[in-house]
């Protein structure tokens, strides 16, 4: 039976992640809060930053855009 979480994002119980998705405490917090679906539509919304920014994956300042959108996507209240 799969992992069931309350997702922040899509407000229902959905299914969630085996493992962390990502390292640290962010990681953990995704993993305790979020669902593959929404994920999925995440790495939508990162996909079209990076081809907007021109992002480059080796760069480690995308790991810190990332980790903000991350935190953005998720867990910032709507303004």
């Amino acid at each position: 039976m799969p992992r069931m979480v309350k997702c922040v994002k899509l407000d229902s119980e959905m299914e969630g992640f085996d493992k962390q998705p990502i390292p640290g405490e962010l990681g953990k917090k995704v993993y305790d809060s979020v669902s593959q679906a929404a994920w999925k539509l995440f790495l939508e919304h990162f996909k079209m930053i990076m081809n907007e920014y021109r992002l480059n994956l080796m760069d480690p300042k995308t790991d810190e855009i990332f980790n903000e959108q991350v935190n953005r996507f998720f867990f910032s209240s709507p303004e």
